[in-house]
């Protein structure tokens, strides 16, 4: 097997190289180098002139993915990202089957600040293209499929949770204070960190924060005036691990934190991986009521609580389960049940191959 990438990250490049090694396929960069720097500037150019509509203003090398697509002559195309959506429509234009991946809703995402220099028009008008076209069409829950549906008027895509395989069994114990994990790529704003913040102000348990994710430079100014001064001390952060190692850095804790915003549709109906991945790693959980968590939340009953979106909200929650050893293990234990019983990729993988072959006729 072959995976083609184009290279703009000597770092990111290097973990590919090495996953290659291990799961023995090979991994070519086929257009050269192309420079984060190079790339980054090409994309900015493309959103501030957005009438000149191009591509770039998707994401970052969305060409490249085109040309290297072409020369493959796929069997298959899937669409797993926003420049990705613009290469694919491309190509089922000019008559390669093609797929799409919807792990999040694209052209309804993010902060409306964040949205302003976004292309949501055209993002909406792939989508739908895709959707209409795609012979092979996923998605991450059943809300989300739904809405899917409803706005470009077709059937409801496939739906493929964002699950792990079950991985080493976790030790369900604990000793000493509670420990909260959260993690994402990115500690910033906009991704919940805000609600926990302001929900340990009201906190008198002597819980442990532990964040994990990439703090960038732009960011450290805000996560200083974010977290309260008394818990300075008790507040963690840490950097990300390989994949590989993530199922054990998280089963390390007690509680997993999943606190998306139900006024972002796509954070609403989606189902992040944060969620599965604690069920995973024999976490309790404490996750806000968006429609994709209830969702999940509803296979699982007993592994954790449901909260509305408000720090006094967050607060109880982690005060009850701080407070009350047995009822924290119990939702420990009927985690990685339902994981196991429903929420892991050893469950889901055969509605993915059902999709892939159908597409494929393989």
């Amino acid at each position: 097997m072959q995976v083609r990438g184009v290279r703009i990250d000597d770092g990111l490049a290097a973990m590919d190289r090495a996953l290659a090694s291990r799961f023995s396929f090979d991994y070519l960069n086929p257009t050269g180098s192309v420079g984060r720097g190079l790339a980054r500037l090409r994309r900015g150019a493309a959103r501030r002139f957005r009438r000149l509509g191009l591509p770039e203003r998707f994401g970052l090398c969305p060409r490249e993915m085109l040309r290297v697509a072409r020369e493959l002559r796929p069997q298959l195309v899937i669409a797993h990202s926003e420049a990705a959506l613009w290469a694919a429509d491309r190509l089922a234009d000019e008559g390669f089957p093609v797929g799409v991946d919807l792990e999040d809703w694209f052209s309804e995402d993010l902060l409306p600040a964040a949205r302003a220099s976004r292309p949501v028009k055209d993002l909406a008008r792939l989508e739908g293209s895709l959707l209409r076209r795609g012979v092979y069409r996923l998605t991450t829950s059943r809300a989300l499929a739904a809405a899917l549906a409803e706005r470009h008027g077709v059937a409801p895509p496939t739906v493929v949770r964002n699950v792990f395989p079950l991985g080493a069994e976790p030790t369900i114990a604990r000793s000493g204070p509670v420990r909260l994990h959260w993690f994402s790529q990115t500690i910033g704003p906009g991704r919940g960190l805000e609600l926990l913040f302001e929900a340990l102000r009201l906190l008198s348990a002597p819980v442990e924060v532990h964040l994990r994710g990439t703090l960038y430079a732009r960011y450290r100014g805000w996560i200083d005036s974010q977290i309260p001064p008394a818990w300075r001390d008790r507040v963690h952060l840490h950097a990300p691990v390989p994949n590989a190692d993530l199922h054990s850095a998280i089963s390390q804790h007690d509680i997993g934190l999943a606190l998306e915003s139900s006024l972002i549709p796509s954070r609403d109906l989606t189902i992040t991986n944060k969620l599965f991945q604690y069920l995973t790693a024999g976490l309790a959980v404490i996750a806000t009521k968006t429609a994709g968590q209830r969702e999940a939340m509803e296979e699982a009953p007993g592994a954790g609580v449901l909260i509305d979106e408000t720090p006094n909200a967050l607060a109880a929650a982690i005060e009850q389960l701080a407070s009350d050893n047995d009822l924290l293990l119990s939702m420990r234990r009927t985690a990685r049940e339902a994981a196991r019983e429903r929420h892991c990729w050893e469950r889901e993988e055969p509605t993915l191959l059902e999709e892939f072959h159908r597409a494929t006729g393989a």
